[in-house]
């Protein structure tokens, strides 16, 4: 479901991003859409298990 998330909030804030013209605002995004993608990048729960044994 973590993931569910976060591939929802990559999408909202492309679409934020790609109308935001504030600097700031911008950034901010920018930072959070970061976040989430990193949050996809880390191998699933399952597969951490399996990786450690």
């Amino acid at each position: 479901m973590d993931r569910t998330v976060a591939r929802l909030n990559i999408e909202h804030y492309r679409r934020l991003l790609a109308k935001e013209t504030d600097e700031t605002r911008r950034q901010t995004l920018q930072r959070l859409l970061t976040e989430e993608e990193a949050k996809l990048a880390e191998p699933k729960p399952a597969e951490r298990n399996r990786r450690n044994l």
